[in-house]
């Protein structure tokens, strides 16, 4: 006769750890985090002896003394009467600014290219794979320098936009500048109710991403398609522009003007900064570019013959079908290259940007003697960096994932 019982539960005891499989895995990660915890404390103790022993020790103390040195490029008030942290915050805006453009800026060539390389065109198909082979197979300095060049040597000087008959002459009804030096764009004034304009233009963008989140589900739950591109620029531009009129301009402009030997007034983008920008932006475009096509190729053919036989249009069945389904190959790979523009804007002192390299890394290091301490900074900064952008670039690959049921 078979009788049944509660299961015997065996008691703890220690050799349990080495053999019982539920407890040897964590046994061996705990011993190796002991490992790593003593060799990390055993090379700080070392450093800090050897320090010590040559009469130095790690502090920050220099970054609140006076920095002492200009900065071309300055997204924040500036002067080398300030700090040697103050130059240092510089920087590191310069670099997350010149790593912003570029993303942005490669995303959308690359993009543009890897569709454009499937093209049924030969001839746009084979300018594409030339884009592709050609940047991405020369060091991306080189085209910095290339890009740099070119400007510095093609662009008009200031001087011959000066005189009755000038040689060159400024662009969209005289408000920017384009010369060998840099580009000089309007500046925006704020005055009283700004902030009003402003709060305008914000709610505008939310405005806009609800509405496409409305389109997306009408799509998807009812089949009705509704158009979002021109709605999408009506609503960028006009509710601010009728806070602006309503309110009586309270946001005015700063135009650039030829002063004495150089232009004055306005936002100065340097010439470096745009060789930088561009260098970075068609370098790794050429790399997304290829990510873009092997995300595409991955999409069986049948989603495509079957949305062309619900007779939607080739850019339609490429932007409602095909790319939505590809994203999922594409953004990882696209992590890492997000990751190589914030780690190749080092590259910016061959061309006398000052990113965060440049001042902190460069110039402060040098004045200071503190390597080991601005080494520290700069690592824990692209450190900082790198994670957040895989942590948000991770979150958005995590919601374009397939849901399945």
């Amino acid at each position: 006769m078979t009788t049944l019982a509660d299961p015997h539960t065996e008691s703890f005891r220690l050799s349990m750890l080495l053999n019982d499989t539920r407890y040897r895995s964590l046994t061996f990660q705990f011993i190796a985090l002991v490992a790593i915890i003593a060799f990390m404390a055993f090379v700080g103790g070392n450093l800090v002896r050897n320090l010590a022993a040559a009469g130095l020790n790690i502090s920050y103390e220099f970054l609140g003394s006076q920095a002492g040195y200009d900065i071309n490029q300055r997204p924040i008030e500036y002067t080398s009467q300030s700090t040697h942290g103050r130059a240092a915050l510089v920087g590191l805006l310069n670099t997350l600014i010149v790593a912003f453009l570029a993303c942005i800026t490669a995303t959308i060539i690359g993009v543009i290219a890897g569709v454009l390389r499937l093209s049924n065109n030969w001839i746009v198909s084979k300018l594409m794979s030339f884009y592709v082979e050609i940047f991405r197979n020369v060091p991306v300095l080189i085209w910095i320098l290339i890009i740099f060049s070119i400007m510095i040597n093609t662009a008009p000087a200031p001087r011959d936009f000066r005189g009755d008959d000038p040689a060159a002459s400024m662009w969209l009804f005289d408000t920017i500048a384009v010369t060998n030096r840099g580009v000089y764009i309007p500046k925006p004034v704020w005055g009283e109710g700004s902030l009003l304009v402003l709060g305008v233009f914000l709610a505008s963008i939310v405005g806009i991403f609800l509405f496409r989140r409305y389109a997306r589900k009408q799509l998807f739950d009812h089949g009705r398609l509704i158009p979002t591109f021109w709605p999408s620029v009506g609503l960028f531009f006009i509710p601010a522009i009728l806070a602006q009129l309503v309110l009586g301009s309270p946001i005015s402009l700063d135009y650039p003007s030829l002063q004495g030997f150089n232009f004055r007034g306005g936002i100065t983008i340097l010439g470096s900064l745009i060789a930088l920008w561009f260098a970075l932006a068609i370098y790794t475009g050429a790399f997304i570019a290829e990510n873009v096509r092997a995300g595409i190729l991955a999409i069986s053919k049948g989603q495509t013959e079957a949305a062309g036989a619900l007779g939607l249009r080739p850019n339609r069945i490429m932007s409602l079908v095909v790319l939505p389904q590809a994203l999922r190959v594409i953004i990882p790979p696209l992590i890492s290259q997000y990751l190589n523009i914030t780690k190749n804007s080092s590259l910016a002192i061959a061309v006398g940007y000052m990113d965060v390299t440049g001042t902190l890394g460069g110039i402060t290091l040098l004045q200071t003697g503190r390597a080991i301490e601005t080494v520290l900074l700069l690592m824990l900064f692209y450190l900082t960096i790198s994670l957040l952008i895989s942590f948000f670039m991770n979150i958005f690959n995590e919601r374009m994932k397939l849901q399945e049921r």
